[in-house]
């Protein structure tokens, strides 16, 4: 497959709007691991190969194990990852299958608030907003992993 569009070239004002997000979300009191955990597990439930492979290399980067990467897809049977974490895996999930439901449920929501601040759980929201975005984005512009 051939990618269809560069959105970054073709529409640089809205991309540059986006990448100042992302760089508020990475200098915010969120915990990088966790932003980058919900990316890429945003970014597997949507099937976007191209963040998939991108957050998969920036967790690596980050340091973290193999295991924590590869076991992310069935996080909920895996033991590598913290409560915090399991919290916001979570919600990750619910926000990002809004076809599928008709809210993000209360207990989920309440585990994710026993883990985080009102600030950090924004800054969980808007991560979640950015990550279905880009995942939106690269899908539709098929976008194609770099390795």
């Amino acid at each position: 497959m051939t990618q269809r569009i560069n959105v970054a070239k073709n529409v640089p004002e809205a991309y540059h709007h986006f990448i100042a997000v992302e760089k508020l979300l990475h200098d915010s009191e969120l915990p990088t691991t966790t932003i980058e955990l919900v990316k890429l597990r945003a970014s597997q439930i949507n099937g976007c190969g191209y963040c998939v492979d991108m957050h998969s290399r920036d967790l690596k980067k980050a340091g973290e194990s193999d295991e924590r990467i590869w076991s992310l897809v069935a996080w909920r049977e895996a033991t590598v990852y913290t409560p915090a974490e399991r919290a916001a895996l979570a919600l990750t999930e619910e926000a990002t299958r809004l076809a599928d439901r008709e809210a993000v449920p209360d207990a989920v929501w309440e585990e994710a608030a026993q883990h985080y601040s009102e600030k950090q759980l924004g800054l969980l929201i808007v991560a979640l907003a950015m990550i279905n975005a880009w995942n939106r984005i690269g899908v539709a512009a098929r976008l194609t992993p770099e390795t």
